[in-house]
């Protein structure tokens, strides 16, 4: 489960740290797996907690989905445009930096996947609710 969270023209993103297994050194969406009797939104609602320190309300509104073929990468993008609390990152072990970025920064980021540019360009491109004035807090 990976969590979208938008203030704005602004997308949250974390930096993985270096010495991860998997992604490492790339801005990425908080999140994680689901763990036995969670729903994705749970689950999310769960990491985002863990991750963030923040208590989110979690829709269901899935942006993206991306299952390989063999079933190895299974990814729900799920938007999250409203939260209580501040965020801090309290996983300093999975990341090493978090920061709010315009679709233009975004561009300049090393990201983990080539189709996250298409999503972001989705997400905060001309015309998206993103721009909208902040809806997140």
């Amino acid at each position: 489960m990976t969590g979208v969270l938008t203030r704005g023209a602004q997308v949250l993103m974390c930096h993985r740290r270096a010495d991860r297994a998997w992604y490492p050194d790339v801005w990425d969406f908080p999140g994680g797996h689901l763990e036995d009797g969670e729903t994705p939104e749970e689950a999310l609602v769960r990491e985002l907690r863990e991750e963030l320190g923040i208590e989110a309300q979690v829709d269901g509104a899935v942006m993206a989905r991306w299952v390989a073929d063999d079933h190895s990468e299974d990814i729900t993008f799920l938007a999250v445009s409203r939260w209580e609390g501040e965020l801090v990152n309290l996983a300093p072990d999975e990341h090493d930096d978090i920061g709010w970025f315009t679709l233009a920064e975004t561009q300049s980021l090393r990201l983990p996947d080539p189709r996250y540019g298409p999503l972001l360009e989705d997400l905060l491109g001309p015309g998206s609710d993103a721009t909208a004035d902040d809806p997140s807090r």
